[in-house]
């Protein structure tokens, strides 16, 4: 770690040391001072200057996603602070984890910690999200539990994607990229005025190959994507005091999947082969039966695939009434998931699993909010949302516990529906010049019910149905309070209680019981924080302390049926807490040189948890019914399961030079140990840095540029498979060094 800290303090020092060479020569004309600029935001459903939002909050504008390497909501991981978002075993499915709170499943029908919305349109399966990161204006990170603004209640936070909204004058462009492995990503658009009351704008992206991964034993390439989504957005004014937002986005994914490693030495079922532990950092393996691949379409020579589609429509309708502004939005989304993934890494098929889910969701939110200039600033709003979720998986597996699983195609589905309503409102009251109060409240009501069709395992018996429900009616909120310490800082204070609704464990269990819900988990989060423009806005510098006491936190464990014995599924551990902070910054010492840092730091404990230990518990019951001895262990003080800190930051420095436009940027980032939970063992810290350079003609209207990811080939792994027992897990690592070059040219 200490020679990235060089090499990051020995970047920034010749950076500076060369621009304050050149400064003078480079300055732009007139006494334009170097400032931070002022970033208008959404966040509390009205247009507010970040700076002036008392929430801990994290801006990336579009122009930032690619210098960043962010092409999918996954690598934003690696430009906030104190947030992960990975796939869990290399599926197609991210799980987004704020300030520690979030899930790690493989299934689809449970909800997210993190609520995701894109242009206010919640996102409940984050399946959905892949195809959502093009023609991007900014996106918004909000940190703690959100529910008294949002259509959904959420413990970790929210995430809103908002995408560029059609313009009066005719505007096109597009963006172009080739890489390493034969990877392009084109991107483009096109918008103006259609009509005299209707503006249009027509955006497309497409991304193809890269494959950098092969097969072990036959040498094939793994890796290739197969990318395209377009989105058209209308905006109609429908009278002097009426405007309609349409919007309407298709997006398909038939790329290939994320190859596995192996760790370790790896022994087949039947001792035939026995693989040495993985060294290469590219090599994996794959091989699907053929009774697998009838089920899945395609034929015993397929890779592992993601063959997904997905189409989202919406109407925003707000209306000025002259005392208030009132605000529909209509949704509609559907999305059909087909994935197959090798989890063993070998050809070998002992963790195989086929993904398969039709996920639709209707939403209606209404919104009525002040417009007047008075101290006493309201929004009253309500959300209905019905969603359907049907399917499962398919899974080859090698049981330690289970030989007979070996010879047997598992199935595990089921058909979910949710029902859902609440009713939020947020207020704030400028008591004076300096002290803002605010009090949001929100009441709701979800219903879930969920048919499970067991876990089939052939030949035997099909299981009868059973259909399990679970109901969640809460009140939650926040209190705060704003105060100016000055022009230019502000200091903010709130408690706020958030909630995630319970839901249905599906994965493979013969046991029916296994489906019994789950409880709700609730959050209430005490939090202080500044945020500051020093120096004559040169410094932005904010930061943030938080202490989260966590109640009924969802764990992946063991609970006990009287009659049915083990069951793996979520939990709740009772009692739990978090405490952390995070600092972000960006430094404009001189003209043209943008300076960022961030960091975060979190730490958390179980507070009350007593852990059932399964073989204990079934030794004390000689292995059989009635299980009424249930031996546990205390885990209270245990360490909860996240990287503890991470850092980051940018160093950007733009000059012009003999009728030229440059700009040289590296951003970088560092992230801690994290223990994984499914295969008992520490996935290493890493450090990752990408660099860009690019120039045009002064004044142009194209710029040409090269880019380098992942630029010290950093070895690095998202998560890891321990199905097949601890002491021969793989891994899914991430892809190493890779450079392009792109063409932006606007007209």
């Amino acid at each position: 770690m200490n020679k990235y800290i060089l090499v990051s303090s020995v970047s920034l020092l010749t950076i500076a040391a060369f621009s304050n060479a050149n400064a003078q020569s480079n300055a732009r004309s007139g006494e334009q001072a170097t400032r931070v600029d002022e970033i208008i935001v959404t966040a509390q459903r009205r247009e507010q200057a970040s700076q002036d939002v008392g929430v801990s909050l994290s801006v990336i504008g579009g122009e930032q996603l690619d210098e960043k390497g962010i092409s999918v909501v996954n690598d934003l991981e690696n430009a906030v602070p104190n947030m992960e978002v990975d796939s869990q075993f290399g599926g197609g499915q991210p799980q987004f984890r704020i300030r520690g709170i979030g899930a790690r499943e493989y299934s689809s029908n449970n909800a997210s910690t993190v609520g995701i919305y894109v242009d206010e349109v919640a996102h409940p399966y984050t399946v959905t999200t892949q195809g959502a990161m093009f023609d991007i204006a900014r996106l918004e990170v909000l940190r703690g539990p959100q529910g008294t603004l949002y259509g959904r209640n959420t413990t970790g936070g929210a995430v809103n994607i908002i995408t560029n909204a059609p313009t009066a004058d005719f505007q096109a462009g597009f963006n172009a990229e080739y890489g390493t492995f034969d990877r392009y990503k084109v991107e483009g658009y096109v918008s103006g005025q259609i009509a005299p009351t209707l503006l249009g704008r027509l955006a497309a992206v497409t991304e193809q190959g890269g494959a950098w991964q092969y097969h072990r034993d036959t040498g094939e390439k793994l890796g290739d994507l197969n990318k395209t989504a377009i989105r058209g957005r209308l905006t109609w004014d429908v009278s002097d005091t009426v405007t309609a937002d349409l919007s309407a986005t298709y997006s398909i994914d038939k790329s290939d999947g994320r190859g596995f490693r192996l760790l370790g030495p790896y022994k087949v079922a039947d001792g035939s082969v026995t693989y040495p532990k993985d060294t290469a950092w590219r090599i994996t393996g794959w091989g699907i039966s053929q009774r697998l691949a009838d089920v899945a379409g395609v034929s015993t020579d397929a890779k592992p695939f993601r063959d997904n589609d997905g189409f989202d429509l919406s109407a925003r309708i707000k209306a000025d009434l002259g005392w208030a502004d009132l605000t529909s939005i209509t949704a509609y989304q559907t999305f059909s998931r087909k994935e197959y993934n090798d989890w063993d890494g070998t050809r070998f098929q002992e963790s195989d699993v086929y993904f398969y889910n039709d996920i639709n969701v209707f939403a209606q939110e209404l919104r009525l909010s002040s417009t007047s200039d008075g101290p006493l600033q309201w929004m009253i709003g309500a959300h209905y949302a019905d969603e359907t979720i049907k399917g499962g998986f398919f899974t080859e597996f090698r049981g330690s516990t289970a030989p007979d699983y070996l010879s047997s195609l598992i199935n595990t589905s089921y058909d979910q529906g949710v029902t859902a309503f609440g009713i939020f409102t947020h207020n704030s009251y400028q008591v004076n010049e300096r002290l803002n109060l605010i009090l949001g409240l929100r009441w709701e009501k979800e219903d879930r019910d969920l048919t499970s069709f067991g876990t089939e395992i052939a030949p035997n018996p099909v299981p009868p149905p059973r259909t399990f429900d679970t109901t969640m009616e809460e009140v939650t909120g926040r209190l705060g309070l704003e105060y100016k310490l000055t022009d230019d800082a502000l200091f903010y204070a709130s408690v706020a209680r958030g909630v995630k609704s319970g839901g249905f464990t599906t994965y493979n269990s013969t046991k029916s019981e296994a489906t019994e819900p789950f409880k709700p988990e609730t959050v209430i989060a005490y939090e202080a924080g500044v945020k500051s423009d020093l120096f004559d806005r040169r410094l932005r510098l904010n930061g943030a302390l938080f202490y989260y006491d966590y109640r009924d936190q969802q764990v992946q464990g063991l609970e006990y049926d009287r009659d049915a014995g083990r069951l793996g599924k979520i939990t709740n551990v009772p009692k739990s807490h978090i405490m952390g902070g995070e600092i972000e910054a960006i430094w404009m010492p001189i003209n043209g040189l943008t300076i960022t840092q961030n960091i975060g730091y979190k730490t958390g404990e179980y507070d009350e948890y007593f852990a059932i230990d399964g073989p204990a518990t079934d030794a004390a019951n000689n292995n059989q019914a009635p299980w009424d001895i249930i031996i546990t262990g205390d885990k209270s003080g245990e360490r909860l399961s996240f990287p503890k800190m991470n850092y980051g930051g940018s160093v950007a420095y733009d000059w012009e030079m003999s009728e030229w436009e440059l700009r040289a940027e590296t951003n970088y980032n560092y992230r801690d140990e994290l223990y994984s939970v499914s295969s008992s063992s520490i996935i290493d810290a890493y450090w990752l840095w990408n660099a860009n350079f690019s120039v045009s003609p002064a004044g142009a209207n194209w710029r040409a540029g090269l880019w380098v990811r992942n630029m010290f080939n950093t070895y690095y792994e998202e998560t890891r498979n321990g199905f097949n027992g601890s002491a021969r897990p793989t891994t899914s690592p991430s892809q190493g060094r890779t450079f392009g070059v792109r063409l932006s040219m606007d007209f």
